[in-house]
């Protein structure tokens, strides 16, 4: 390592984090090094994600969701180009297939005007078909603004950059132990102490237990939930064109099983949304009992519980039922068959709950003298990484008193 004392330590090398380290090292003057748990960047939720450039068209006008991604989209777009990234600005369609389903349309439309989403406009069913051949649709959403790349290429090639810039990586380092000696914040990790001036936190699945170690109260608990794909058949992957996404349900901020082309080959079809029994739970099997327990006797773990239970049962059924997962999907394309598809890979997403409950639907970084510490950050947090980065930086430069170079 460089430096005994850094200016800057960040925990955890997604996305998130190494997009902040990015901002900070090409705009400031400093020392900086990203812990990483693992042996590699990128390993958990920016590796784990179905590649998706998402346009804005979810989230509440004004929010930081909205805000953040339609800023991130375009500059994620730049950077793409300007670093030869494999990427395709291909579009998608939003399809309705029950009439119950015209009134959550009609909001999102009118939610991606309210964000800029200039192009946008309704498909009739002929006009979806013209779009995407094998969709049943009686309404639809084109938004141009969609595409599709591999994260794990922008994260390694943010990481590249910023060893370029000076700064530093160390993986195989888990953050175990926190102290504060006279405004200089000694860690203790699986590698080593390190000692640092100023501290932000972008460890995504254990925002919550560093931010809870660093003596910070986040205020709400991380729970995991597992995303499950199924890959379509070589010889059916002319079913999709590009990406088509059902009309979500607006009580839960996920989006629904929906199709999508990878950008290196081959079509998935997911997630859906099941608890996960550990925080890296990507397999039905892997079981924690810390972690269980950890959510477990949180208040607002049994409050969504009891809110949710429905929902939680049809998910969990759907997990371990091929053909029910097979049939969500028959309703988007009617003529997907059972032999169509074959389960692929899975991702966990960390989503924060309340103490009431609430499933948190907007990103949440809270600041704290010589620390910043991202509690929230899900989808669209990838695709708006260089955008939350700027504003991190911005967080960091105000509170952490750095200079400009």
């Amino acid at each position: 390592m460089k430096s005994s004392t850094y200016d800057v330590v960040i925990i955890g090398a997604g996305i998130v984090g190494l997009a902040t380290a990015l901002k900070l090292v090409q705009k400031y003057r400093l020392s900086l090094i990203i812990l990483e748990a693992e042996n590699e960047v990128a390993a958990h939720q920016t590796g784990h994600n179905s590649g998706v450039i998402h346009s804005g068209l979810y989230y509440k006008p004004g929010s930081m969701k909205a805000l953040n991604c339609i800023s991130g989209r375009e500059a994620m777009y730049r950077f793409c180009e300007e670093n030869d990234i494999v990427h395709d600005h291909c579009g998608k369609v939003v399809v309705a297939t029950h009439p119950a389903e015209i009134s959550s349309l009609n909001m999102l439309e009118e939610r991606g005007r309210a964000n800029g989403l200039d192009g946008i406009r309704r498909l009739s069913p002929q006009e979806i078909r013209e779009i995407e051949p094998y969709v049943n649709g009686i309404d639809g959403l084109w938004v141009p603004q969609t595409g599709i790349v591999d994260y794990l290429d922008v994260a390694k090639t943010y990481a590249r950059l910023i060893v370029e810039y000076g700064g530093e990586i160390k993986t195989n380092s888990r953050v175990i132990g926190f102290n504060n000696d006279h405004n200089l914040i000694k860690l203790q990790t699986s590698s080593g102490e390190i000692e640092t001036k100023n501290l932000i936190n972008c460890s995504g699945l254990r925002s919550d237990k560093i931010a809870r170690l660093c003596g910070v109260e986040p205020g709400l608990q991380i729970i995991p939930f597992r995303g499950e794909y199924y890959e379509m058949v070589p010889e059916k992957e002319y079913l999709v064109k590009n990406l088509i996404y059902p009309v979500p349900d607006v009580r839960f901020p996920f989006l629904g099983v929906h199709f999508t082309r990878m950008v290196h080959g081959g079509v998935e079809a997911g997630p859906n949304a099941v608890l996960a029994l550990k925080r890296e739970g990507y397999k039905k099997s892997d079981i924690s009992i810390p972690d269980i327990a950890y959510y477990g006797t949180y208040v607002g773990f049994w409050k969504m519980a009891f809110k949710y239970w429905k929902m939680s049962i049809s998910e969990t059924y759907r997990s371990f039922s091929k053909a029910a997962f097979v049939k969500a999907l028959q309703r988007l394309i009617p003529d997907l068959q059972m032999e169509d598809v074959h389960p692929a890979g899975s991702g966990v997403r960390a989503q924060a709950l309340s103490s009431d409950g609430k499933l948190l639907d907007d990103f949440s970084i809270v600041e704290r003298p010589h620390q910043v510490h991202v509690l929230n950050a899900p989808s669209p947090a990838a695709t708006a990484s260089l955008a939350i980065g700027e504003t991190i930086a911005a967080m960091a430069e105000k509170n952490f008193h750095l200079v400009k170079i």
